[in-house]
């Protein structure tokens, strides 16, 4: 156990073109007990992120070859990892972009470690009561975070609308059974917004098979059962 009490240690990507700062990031860090592993540019960053598989990142804006911001947009999208943005851009403006681009903290240079230690501390302890909280439905493919209320397939984010989100839990919950029409119009519609003749579950199955089933013209996961309703089937399930 490292020195910080996590019980095993955490993996940080340290995306810094400063190789003296990059250097000294890594050394500390490595010294309260992370593993490390540093990137320089932007290109570098991504691929080391897709095998590193770090528990948070911290992200310099100002690369020499892509602006930290997107990147930040990037790993927000395949990932809910920590990031820490790092950077001597002290605009408020930057600030704002990079908090609303997903980053979970923005700090300023020249900064102290110590200060950054904590921060790290606490962006990873957050992270991890929010994970035991956190109910994940896997299938397939396909994992379902109920508290976030994300979903990915293939690990990568899909958006899905309120309703979609809703219809995807309710089939996963209950997989391979059959649900009919009159229960998922009650799980998506809660005050009786639609008639019994209404297509707009159809509609709903429609659109959610479009954003998670490999080829839409012919359901892998969502089964239509004709005048009865929806099942969600894995293969292993028959």
């Amino acid at each position: 156990m490292n020195r910080e009490g996590f019980k095993e240690s955490k993996k940080i990507l340290v995306v810094e073109d400063d190789q003296d700062i990059q250097r000294v990031l890594m050394d500390q860090l490595e010294l309260d007990g992370y593993k490390v592993r540093g990137a320089a540019t932007g290109k570098e960053a991504i691929d080391i992120f897709s095998t590193f598989d770090p528990d948070l990142v911290i992200l310099d804006l100002t690369l020499p070859d892509i602006d930290g911001l997107i990147i930040c947009q990037h790993l927000r999208k395949r990932s809910n990892v920590p990031v820490i943005i790092l950077s001597a851009r002290e605009s408020l403006a930057d600030k704002i972009r990079g908090l609303d681009l997903g980053a979970d903290d923005y700090m300023t240079k020249p900064f102290e470690f110590l200060e950054l230690a904590a921060r790290i501390k606490a962006c990873i302890r957050r992270r991890q009561k929010a994970g035991q909280a956190e109910k994940i439905l896997q299938a397939g493919d396909i994992t379902v975070f109920t508290e976030q209320r994300t979903v990915t397939v293939n690990g990568e984010y899909v958006n899905l609308t309120k309703k979609e989100f809703e219809l995807l839990l309710a089939l996963i919950e209950n997989r391979n059974k059959v649900l009919k029409r009159e229960y998922l119009c009650s799980r998506l519609w809660k005050n009786n917004e639609v008639y019994p003749w209404s297509r707009a579950l159809d509609v709903h199955v429609r659109r959610l098979r479009q954003k998670i089933e490999p080829d839409p013209a012919k359901p892998r996961y969502i089964l239509t059962h004709s005048g009865v309703g929806y099942r969600f089937r894995l293969e292993e399930d028959g």
